[in-house]
C-alpha cells in the first residue's frame, strides 16, 4: 500500500461513512424519542433504491401496493378504535382521511408518473414521497401501542418487523437486484486521487441533512417538543406535548433519512430487496460508538465505520463485514467498564 492507494481508499471510506453517519443519526434519533432500537432502518434503504429502480424502468413500483396495504391496514385499526371508543362517526371519518390521503394521493401520482420517464431527480422525488410515509404507518401499526414497554419487547418487536418487511419487499419488488444511475457523472481529480460527482453529491446531502436537523431542533417547536420527550417522555406529556405525535414524527424522519441514504448508495451499490440489513447494521453500529444518544458521536463513529469496512476490504476482503461488527466488542466493553451498573431488583 502506498499513499495513493491509501487516499482512494479513505475516499471510498468517508464516502460510505457518510451514508451510515445518515443511517446512525436516524438510529440515535428513534431511541432517544421512542426507545426503539430499529432495526429495519436500513428497509428504507432498500426500498428507497428500489422504488427509484423499478420507476427507471417505466414500471410502477411495487412501493405503491405497499403503502397502500399499510395505509388500509391502519384505517381497518382507526375503525376498530373508533367504534371501541364510540366516537362519532364524523370524527371517525375524519381520521380515517388523515390516514388515507398522503398515501393515496403519493401513490396515485407514482401509478401516472411511473411510465411517463420523467429526469432521475423528478423520479428521486417521488420515490422519497412514496417511502417516507412508512415510518408513520409502521409506528402506528407496530409500536404505538407498546410505546410504554420495556426496551427489550420493543427490540423484539423491531426483530419481527424487520424479517416482515424482508419478506414483503420479496413480495412486492422480487429478487431482481438493481443499480441506479449516478445523479451527476463527473470527475475531479487531484494527483492520484479522484472524487466522483455522485460521492460529492453524498457528502454535500449529508452535510446539508445534518445542517437541517441541528436547525429543526434549535429553532422549531416541534423539534423542540422532540427533544424534550428525548430528554423526559413523563414530564413531556405532563407539558401537553402528545408521545404518540413525537413517536409518528420521528419515525417519519427516519423513513425519510432512510429512503434518502438508499437513493445515494444505489448508484454505488447494487440494491436487493433484503441488502438494507447489512447497510443498516452498519448504521447501527456507528450509533452504539456514539450510545444511541449523541449525534456528533455517532456521526464521528459513522466515518470510522466506513474507513474500517474500506482498508478493511483491501487488507483481508473476505472478513471485512467480520472487522466492521468485530469493532463494536471493545466499544460495549469499554462502556460497561466506564459505567458499572449494578443487577436490577
Amino acid at each position: 500500500m502506498d499513499l495513493s492507494i491509501a487516499g482512494i481508499l479513505a475516499i471510498d471510506g468517508l464516502t460510505n461513512g457518510a451514508v451510515y453517519a445518515l443511517l446512525a443519526l436516524a438510529t440515535v434519533l428513534l431511541f432517544a424519542v421512542t426507545r426503539v432500537i430499529f432495526i429495519p432502518q436500513g428497509e428504507f434503504v432498500a426500498f428507497g433504491a428500489l422504488t427509484l429502480a423499478i420507476m427507471q424502468t417505466g414500471k410502477v413500483p411495487g412501493t405503491v401496493w405497499f403503502l397502500l396495504v399499510l395505509a388500509g391496514a391502519a384505517a381497518i385499526a382507526d375503525v376498530y378504535e373508533g367504534l371501541r371508543h364510540r366516537q362519532p362517526p364524523i370524527r371517525v371519518a375524519r381520521q380515517l382521511a388523515r390516514t388515507l390521503a398522503v398515501p393515496v394521493l403519493v401513490s396515485l401520482l407514482a401509478i401516472w408518473a411511473a411510465p411517463r420517464g420523467f429526469p432521475l431527480v423528478v423520479q428521486a422525488l417521488i420515490a422519497l414521497a412514496l417511502v417516507t410515509p412508512f415510518g408513520n404507518l409502521i409506528y402506528r401499526l407496530a409500536y404505538e401501542r407498546l410505546a410504554d414497554a420495556s426496551v427489550l419487547v420493543l427490540l423484539i418487536v423491531s426483530v419481527g418487523v424487520h424479517f416482515a418487511l424482508v419478506g414483503l419487499g420479496l413480495f412486492f419488488f422480487g429478487a431482481e437486484g438493481f443499480r441506479n444511475p449516478s445523479f451527476w457523472d463527473a470527475r475531479f481529480s487531484a494527483g492520484a486521487l479522484a472524487l466522483t460527482g455522485q460521492a460529492l453529491i453524498i457528502f454535500l446531502a449529508t452535510l446539508a441533512l445534518i445542517v437541517m436537523l441541528w436547525l429543526y431542533f434549535e429553532r422549531t417547536l416541534s423539534g423542540k417538543a422532540l427533544r424534550a420527550t428525548a430528554v423526559n417522555r413523563v414530564g413531556a406529556r405532563l407539558m401537553g406535548i402528545s408521545s404518540n405525535s413525537a413517536g409518528r414524527l420521528a419515525f417519519t424522519m427516519a423513513a425519510f433519512i432512510g429512503a434518502l441514504s438508499g437513493l445515494l448508495i444505489g448508484p454505488t451499490t447494487t440494491i436487493f430487496f433484503d441488502s438494507g440489513f447489512i447497510i443498516g447494521l452498519k448504521g447501527f453500529v456507528a450509533a452504539v460508538f456514539a450510545g444511541l444518544s449523541s449525534y456528533p458521536l455517532a456521526m464521528v463513529g459513522a466515518l470510522l465505520v466506513g474507513l474500517l469496512e474500506s482498508f478493511g476490504s483491501f487488507w483481508a476482503s473476505a472478513f471485512k463485514e467480520v472487522i466492521v461488527f468485530s469493532s463494536i466488542l471493545p466499544v460495549l466493553l469499554w462502556r460497561s467498564l466506564r459505567d458499572p451498573h449494578s443487577e436490577e431488583h
